[in-house]
């Protein structure tokens, strides 16, 4: 079985989503010790965003010789997504969504004909079957009944983006409102890390 953990918070070692991610993926560890792990960090090593050139590539175009690494790059991104049972991503919001160093990473593992296709139907996700578990940091309280919840673009989005491609219950550990005081900041991540540790490894 193979686990890719992603993590995208610029806050390195100070990140409530990163702490979160793993210890999420030592569970998974500790119950399967077999388990083969991919870690990347967004940040430490940006994805560029796609251009007209990228999308010119995907087309059938010969690559522009300044972007054929980027390519290569882009292409072992979701080699990685397809190969793995299980997905871990460490997601804080920022600006009310995810952090763009994540959305250039979904650009890359949203492609036809490799996650989704377009059918007589609409849309077909090829992803099915994959497992995956999202930290989301908020500094805020987003939830439902909130009176901030119509500005919550983070855990909706990514919802949708991975019921697009077939991922329709993908789960979420959430340490909300780290950024309203040190006692909330506390009992946040603390519910968050007991959640990792409670959490169904079969």
């Amino acid at each position: 079985m193979k686990l890719l953990h992603l993590d995208s918070s610029v806050l390195g070692p100070h990140s409530v989503s990163r702490q979160v991610s793993a210890a999420i993926v030592e569970r998974l560890r500790q119950a399967n010790p077999g388990l083969e792990t991919v870690y990347r960090d967004v940040t430490a090593k940006p994805l560029g965003h796609l251009t007209g050139l990228h999308l010119a590539a995907g087309q059938g175009a010969a690559p522009e010789p300044s972007l054929r690494e980027d390519i290569a790059t882009g292409q072992a991104v979701l080699d990685e997504f397809l190969a793995a049972d299980i997905i871990v991503i460490g997601a804080p919001m920022y600006n009310f969504t995810i952090p763009s160093q994540l959305k250039a990473w979904i650009d890359r593992i949203l492609v036809a004909g490799k996650t989704f296709k377009y059918g007589a139907e609409g849309v077909v996700g090829l992803a099915g079957g994959k497992r995956v578990i999202v930290a989301i940091s908020r500094g805020g309280y987003y939830g439902p009944g909130t009176s901030a919840a119509a500005g919550e673009h983070l855990e909706t989005y990514l919802r949708w983006v991975f019921g697009f491609i077939g991922i329709n219950n993908p789960e979420f550990i959430a340490a909300d409102g780290i950024k309203v005081g040190p006692d909330h900041r506390e009992k946040a991540v603390a519910g968050a890390l007991q959640a990792a540790g409670n959490l169904n490894a079969a």
